[in-house]
């Protein structure tokens, strides 16, 4: 039997020139597109992940726990944030590690992230944690592209266009625009860019708050070297008054990466 070469399909444009590297090499019978759906995601993802798999030709297998990120949080009763996020152990790896295990032996497979050359440090985790299968990362070879490179290539030579969270000022293609790892500065963008969904999310954190009794939020920030609480409704009140965020906060977009730890 061919091996069969998985490519962890999250519908960003790292993993879809994961994708594409690997079909050039392997070829696109035997390349499965793996998706694992948070039920959260934005409604332009689906568009994405269903048009570049019929450009690559490749198997697309679509997985879902049937949760939402704040279904489980409620679940297993802890408000998740950029150390801990249950919803990236359950809905992404879970699903995907059972579905891998369940079809192949780790002999007759070889598993892809999207990670690229910029996200070096990032390998070590998933290459240890996937054990004893295979992990490898194409966009960490030659030739080196940047993500405005690849958005522009997606365009111009495969004539798809690129996911309209990319185009909105998001690093990230996953969960509507909302990520419990994502930053102060990814949390700016959202509420200039879809206040409605943030303040759905904003509402979301507060009853979590009521639901543990506890002070705890997505976010924290440091100040005289001290972790403090930030919740998403502190932030929006920060940012409508005309409080400025310092640098390295508006910088912060936090990393999406559910299938790195």
């Amino acid at each position: 039997m061919e091996r069969k070469h998985i490519i962890f399909y999250s519908g960003g444009i790292g993993s879809y020139f994961t994708a594409r590297r690997v079909v050039k090499k392997e070829g696109k019978e035997n390349v499965i597109l793996l998706f694992t759906d948070t039920k959260m995601e934005d409604e332009d993802l689906y568009r994405f992940i269903d048009e570049t798999s019929k450009k690559l030709g490749a198997r697309l297998v679509k997985l879902a726990d049937g949760r939402t990120p704040w279904d489980v949080a409620k679940d297993v009763r802890f408000l998740p944030n950029s150390r801990i996020a249950q919803c990236s152990h359950l809905l992404k790896q879970k699903m995907a590690n059972t579905w891998i295990k369940d079809n192949f032996k780790p002999e007759d497979c070889i598993l892809y992230l999207g990670i690229d050359w910029t996200e070096e440090h990032r390998r070590s985790a998933p290459v240890k944690n996937y054990l004893p299968y295979e992990v490898r990362f194409p966009m960490c070879e030659e030739p080196y592209l940047t993500k405005p490179q690849m958005l522009d290539i997606l365009e111009k030579e495969d004539y798809i266009r690129r996911p309209r969270l990319y185009t909105k000022g998001f690093a990230h293609n996953n969960c509507g625009g909302f990520c419990f790892r994502a930053g102060i500065g990814h949390f700016k963008n959202l509420l200039e860019k879809n206040r409605k969904l943030y303040l759905f999310h904003e509402n979301k954190e507060q009853e979590m708050r009521a639901y543990l009794g506890k002070d705890v939020s997505i976010l924290r920030r440091t100040r005289n070297g001290e972790k403090i609480n930030l919740t998403l409704k502190d932030l929006r009140l920060e940012l409508e008054s005309g409080k400025q965020l310092d640098f390295y906060e508006l910088i912060d977009v936090g990393g999406c990466g559910c299938f790195l730890s």
